[in-house]
């Protein structure tokens, strides 16, 4: 492959927005242990991902779209996972899965685009940030020199949290990618034309940065097929490389469920439940179960009454799950109190999604989370 076809083919890549913005930052030194993070998007229901089987006002809200109480997979007297989501109950049993419930924001947002854009960059409602809240970490304490990259995007390709970061990358498909920057490896020539050298320069770290991600590793853990259990088997093998990375960043969208719920949730949920499933064999097979936390988040939950289309619309706070080897199992935050909704039918909130992020940057990092997130956010105990 000449030059000129790789860059026209790098250039269809999007490389942490913009090719430009390929710049390592200074060494930190130490390491760095992995985030994962699952965006779940369209706004997932929270009531019928964990249930509030037990609860009288649950059905009459939902009298269509309840879950039978005999089919949900009970945790505890109140609270049960969707069926669909049978892969993590041994994560729940081996004490390794968090479940975050009534996690939201003050004066929410109910448009997708406005409401992403406050979760991606940890603003206030009223606030318009440019930079991502990982972007921000990462400014603030780089990831070791070494690394392969801060953040790795793996199926998408706009860089929500990751916005503006120095070292991140986005794979929509990272097979091509990798196989193009290996074939591209040789051409390494200078140039007195600052534009040219600008791309050549540009080159040089796409190639670095694809050598190190070295996602070709195979596995005896069976991932799913489809989009989503092919992300996670590219994020398994990116966990895999030998230099490191900070936070993979997958979605499974789908979640915007105005009508005819019950099936569309079901499958969606199959595969985020069979794809979390397989990530934690994989990353147990690899030695970094212990070194990874997993976690999910969305720009906001759906109203607990249904809609008259057999869905539900946008609501307020929802439920997010985080597992890993470290991980202190167990509910947190509010249990959902469907008889004290708010004026417009919604639950309030109990957490903060900004504690949510202040949790992974303290007690996983060990950052200081108020110099990212402009604030100080109590932090929550889910992790050991």
């Amino acid at each position: 492959m000449k030059r000129r076809d790789f860059l026209r083919l790098a250039a269809a890549l999007p490389l942490s927005g913009t090719v430009g913005s390929v710049a390592f930052a200074a060494p930190a030194g130490g390491s760095r242990n992995l985030l994962v993070l699952v965006e779940l998007k369209g706004g997932n229901d929270a009531l019928n991902t964990v249930v509030p089987y037990a609860d009288g006002t649950y059905r009459r809200l939902r009298s269509r779209i309840a879950l039978d109480r005999d089919a949900v997979l009970k945790l505890t007297d109140t609270a049960a996972l969707h069926p669909s989501l049978e892969k993590l109950v041994p994560l729940w049993q081996a004490k390794q899965l968090a479940i975050v419930q009534g996690v939201g924001y003050p004066q929410p947002n109910l448009s997708h685009f406005r409401s992403i854009e406050i979760w991606d960059t940890a603003s206030k409602s009223e606030e318009y940030l440019d930079e991502g809240w990982l972007a921000r970490a990462f400014a603030k304490s780089p990831s070791p020199a070494a690394f392969a990259a801060d953040g790795v995007v793996v199926g998408a390709a706009d860089m929500g949290p990751l916005t503006g970061a120095g070292r991140a990358i986005a794979l929509t498909n990272p097979e091509q990618f990798l196989r193009n920057a290996r074939l591209a490896r040789d051409e390494a020539a200078e140039s007195r034309n600052p534009s040219l050298a600008h791309i050549l320069r540009v080159e040089r770290e796409i190639v670095q940065s694809a050598e190190k991600l070295n996602a070709g590793r195979t596995f005896q853990a069976a991932f799913p097929t489809g989009a989503f259990g092919n992300a996670i088997r590219t994020a398994a093998q990116l966990a895999a490389n030998p230099f490191g990375i900070a936070v993979i960043r997958v979605t499974l969208g789908g979640f915007d469920t105005h009508a005819n719920q019950l099936g569309t949730h079901a499958n969606l949920l199959r595969q985020l439940g069979e794809g979390l499933g397989a990530l934690r064999e994989a990353l147990v097979e690899i030695g970094r179960w212990d070194t990874t936390v997993v976690a999910t988040y969305s720009e906001f939950g759906r109203r607990p009454a249904e809609n008259q289309s057999g869905g539900t619309d946008h609501g307020t706070s929802s439920v997010h799950l985080v597992m890993g080897g470290k991980v202190r199992g167990g509910m947190y935050g509010t249990p959902p109190r469907l008889d004290r909704l708010d004026g417009n039918g919604n639950l309030p909130f109990a957490v903060d999604f900004r504690s949510y992020y202040a949790t992974f940057l303290d007690r996983w990092w060990g950052m200081d989370p108020a110099a990212v997130l402009q604030g100080r956010f109590d932090l929550l105990n889910i992790l050991v």
